[in-house]
């Protein structure tokens, strides 16, 4: 006869198991409230979820209350900006958390794709989200579907929602109203109807960085003139940046004008925006609001930082050191000159020469040829000096405008050589073209021309 099985039963140890008894376990609980408008009803503002969470958390004496994490002002969309719910994802990850407790899946997510990663990450460590409108416990065999369901509707509505406000900005712009964050803009400011007016005292500061730039300074020296004459920024800084004075002097806004839509948002997910290069519409006013700069600066200021731009293109890059800085041309080759010291016996003597001569020698440029700083000065100072003297009556109108822009740099009065040596010699000449047999060829502002010899 066969022997009877002995069968012995092994209760089961105290252990807690996360998938049979969640029931059972003093769960780690926390929630997330989050409000991404002011126009909220109140039941379902941001103070009130807060208060919400905290009490039904408390109430319940199987769960422990990790914390409340909340976004304030913050878009569903994205979950890049959302510093408190990146904090609780974090939280999660290192075990601190059970479960989540949140009013709707709008609330959480508008993102599908971020959405159902986050859900399946968590649904790995046993961490699960209750969303209280939508009746879903992300444990549950159906969960998925649901969600995967509901927050792409949630998404649907935040890209209407996006859709609409763009919608409304648009007529905005075709209406002419004009929106710009006064805070961070160097000379305005808003009235209370919400126009631009000028700040007197930040406008002298605009005006100031378009003089500089027109009188040849460079946005980097123009950075450090105003830090050493301690003029703060818009935000009150005391350090200036080359990129928002380059802003400041492309800003059309500083002669009256608005130009609007010059960025979009590619996506509504991403919020990413652009430059609007011609993709979609721009909207041009003209004479919105009080000018700081004249139309006439305004666009000198353009042309100045156009021609510099073309000399970086060629490899030139724009000095605003000296006097006759970016002014002289190479007849032969067309490179700019740059400015050289010799040492000689006699002690040093400063020459302007070509730089394409000076780089790759007479392959490239055997017609230039080296211009002394000191009879330049002299040149130029007899030929002002000429101009200033000529007899009114007898001059053409050509002469007697340049005559009028020597004398707005120098006065009326007889010029200096060491008045001539301290100031940008660009507001008066547009270029010297330095030709064979020692001929340099003066290109005025006014478009006058005239043609000397440097001994």
């Amino acid at each position: 006869m066969a022997n009877e099985k002995d069968i012995t039963i092994i209760p089961p140890a105290e252990k807690y198991d996360n998938h049979i008894r969640v029931e059972e376990k003093k769960l780690r609980v926390a929630a997330y409230c989050r409000v991404s408008t002011r126009l909220e009803k109140q039941e379902s503002s941001y103070e009130a979820q807060v208060k919400y969470y905290s009490d039904k958390i408390a109430a319940n004496p199987k769960w422990n209350c990790v914390g409340i994490y909340s976004d304030q002002g913050k878009s569903a969309t994205s979950t890049k900006l959302r510093d408190s719910f990146n904090d609780m994802l974090t939280d999660c990850y290192d075990g601190k958390i059970d479960m989540i407790l949140t009013k709707s899946i709008s609330r959480f997510a508008r993102n599908t794709v971020d959405f159902l990663r986050i859900i399946r990450e968590l649904k790995k460590r046993q961490i699960r989200i209750v969303f209280e409108k939508e009746k879903i416990d992300t444990m549950s065999g159906t969960g998925e579907l649901l969600i995967t369901i509901l927050s792409s509707q949630a998404q649907e509505e935040s890209r209407n929602l996006s859709e609409n406000t763009h919608w409304g900005i648009v007529r905005k712009f075709e209406q002419g109203i004009v929106q710009v964050n006064h805070t961070k803009f160097m000379g305005y400011t808003k009235d209370s109807n919400g126009k631009l007016v000028v700040v007197p005292e930040e406008a002298d500061v605009v005006r100031k960085i378009f003089d500089l730039y027109l009188q040849g300074l460079g946005v980097s020296r123009i950075a450090k003139a105003l830090e050493e004459q301690g003029i703060k920024t818009v935000t009150n800084n005391d350090k200036w940046h080359r990129g928002t004075i380059h802003k400041m002097l492309r800003c059309e806004k500083y002669m009256g004008d608005a130009m609007l839509q010059k960025t979009y948002t590619v996506d509504f997910l991403s919020k990413k925006r652009v430059l609007n290069d011609g993709i979609v519409k721009r909207y041009y006013i003209k004479n919105n609001h009080e000018p700081i700069i004249s139309r006439e600066q305004y666009y000198q200021v353009q042309e100045e930082l156009k021609r510099r731009n073309n000399e970086a293109a060629k490899g030139t890059r724009y000095s605003s050191k000296y006097p006759l800085s970016g002014l002289i041309t190479c007849g032969g080759c067309g490179s700019r000159y740059t400015r050289c010291t010799w040492y000689q016996k006699d002690g040093k003597a400063v020459v302007w020469r070509c730089k394409g001569k000076l780089q790759s020698g007479i392959s490239r440029c055997i017609e230039s040829c080296s211009l002394k700083e000191n009879k330049l000065y002299i040149l130029l100072l007899d030929l002002f000096n000429y101009i200033l003297m000529a007899d009114t009556g007898k001059s053409s109108a050509m002469v007697l405008q340049t005559r009028a822009i020597i004398a707005s740099v120098f006065g009326n009065d007889e010029i200096r050589q060491e008045s001539i040596e301290g100031v940008r010699l660009n507001e008066i000449i547009d270029s010297i073209i330095s030709k064979t047999d020692r001929q340099i060829e003066i290109k005025f502002k006014t478009g006058l021309v005239i043609t000397k010899h440097l001994g």
